[in-house]
């Protein structure tokens, strides 16, 4: 156990590092990981860890977690940095976890941002985590299968840690201001809106949250009684993100991505760019919006422009590569482009009218002529009999029958006329035609 300085103060450390979790139940968020019944769960409460890899962004709790990992385990925990050790640091370490093991002690070693360790470095490791000398875990915010040497990543279970949700935050704010180790003994008076600000601003960083929400309460008023109160101003100063203040159901949030789409639908760039401007502005994660864009590239465009949707993935693709704030021309670029093409909801409307179909008729037989027939009995029950090959003709096309019997003739897609699905448009009419004429 960690010794403590006679001298030392926990009311100087962060905020964030004082009300770090001390277990599971204070731990906040990666459901899917360490709730009720979950593997990483079930692991932790049994002291039954194997080899694993934390990776995810900063703040969401990989230390944290391997903290409270190092608390409930009955093997020697060690805990390594992988910024100030090198080779010869490691092979010490393997050297004691080796004598543990002969001795029938298990050795857990935590190495954090283990991405920052060379080729030999972690190759210093594998020999030790291949004879069990060592259980390993690993804490990255890089991916591990370009970061992490395949040998040892191979010999790991790689568990990815979500962002913290919105709710989850606001939750942790809350028992900050209660928790004695924050401002329990404080009077500190904050809306919940102004929380949910923050919680949003973080980005599902728990330390941001924190850190956050401890600056705009050092930094609020203070009445003559010593209660503490936290106002717009002091929130909008500390965050510099004025235009973040959306209402506290986040109505405001849906409200300007609606903004958005229907600039885009109706081809107003300048209005798209702005509705864009406002929610990056207000913290909002590039990624979501990207993938809005992308919906949108297909549900109001479609083939009108078949280039649009490449736009809009490229996009998205630029905001992973780069995040904010560089990627914002990025997403400027696929928003007036997709502003400016030409329009379509004809895919939108063709899946929605075949949804109607599949759902009312979910159990209609696919016809027998585009079964596949890999084996003996299939073939002697027809099943692809009739089936013909539309490359063996001359026109690249046959007048065979793929829609069940109840649906035969149903249209689903009906092309516009605008921009190149005017010429879908026409190539479909000249199919039906022949297909009609051939049937």
């Amino acid at each position: 156990m960690e010794q403590k300085s006679l001298f030392e103060n926990n009311n100087n450390q962060p905020l964030a590092s004082r009300l770090r979790p001390r277990d599971l139940d204070e731990f906040v968020g990666q459901k899917h990981l360490i709730g009720e019944g979950k593997v990483l769960r079930k692991l932790i409460d049994n002291d039954n860890i194997s080899s694993i890899i934390f990776w995810g962004n900063p703040g969401i709790g990989k230390t944290t977690l391997a903290r409270i990992i190092a608390n409930k385990t009955h093997s020697e925990f060690i805990d390594f940095s992988a910024v100030t050790s090198g080779i010869k640091e490691i092979k010490a370490v393997m050297a004691q976890a080796e004598e543990n093991r002969k001795l029938g002690q298990k050795t857990i070693v935590f190495v954090d941002e283990i991405h920052r360790f060379n080729k030999a470095q972690q190759d210093a490791f594998l020999p030790y985590v291949e004879k069990g000398s060592i259980i390993l875990i690993g804490a990255t915010t890089e991916n591990p299968s370009f970061e992490i040497n395949s040998a040892l990543l191979s010999r790991c279970k790689v568990f990815v840690f979500k962002p913290i949700e919105v709710e989850d935050l606001v939750e942790l704010l809350k028992r900050a201001i209660k928790d004695e180790r924050g401002f329990g003994n404080e009077v500190v008076n904050i809306e919940d809106e102004y929380l949910n600000i923050i919680a949003k601003f973080a980005n599902g960083d728990a330390r941001s949250a924190l850190s956050t929400l401890e600056m705009v309460i050092l930094n609020g008023d203070v009445a003559n009684d010593g209660t503490i109160t936290v106002t717009k101003e002091t929130l909008e100063q500390c965050i510099s993100k004025k235009s973040l203040l959306y209402d506290k159901n986040g109505e405001e949030h849906y409200n300007i991505i609606s903004a958005l789409h229907k600039s885009m639908r109706n081809s107003d760039p300048d209005a798209a760019v702005y509705w864009l401007a406002r929610m990056l502005e207000a913290g909002e994660d590039p990624l979501y919006v990207a993938r809005r864009v992308v919906r949108f590239a297909s549900e109001d465009v479609g083939l009108a422009d078949p280039h649009a949707l490449e736009i809009a993935v490229a996009a998205y693709q630029a905001c992973h590569f780069i995040g904010m704030p560089e990627c914002s021309v990025n997403l400027t670029q696929a928003v007036i482009y997709m502003s400016m093409a030409p329009k379509s909801n004809s895919m939108d409307v063709a899946y929605n009218m075949a949804k109607i179909d599949a759902k009312e008729n979910i159990a209609e037989p696919v016809p027998l002529q585009i079964r596949n027939a890999p084996t003996k009995l299939m073939r002697e029950l027809d099943y692809g009999k009739g089936y013909q090959y539309a490359h063996d003709t001359e026109e690249k096309i046959t007048s065979m029958q793929c829609l069940p019997d109840s649906l035969v003739g149903r249209e689903y897609y009906r092309p516009v006329e605008q921009g190149l699905e005017t010429k879908y448009k026409a190539k479909l009419q000249q199919i039906k035609d022949w297909k009609k004429a051939h049937s």
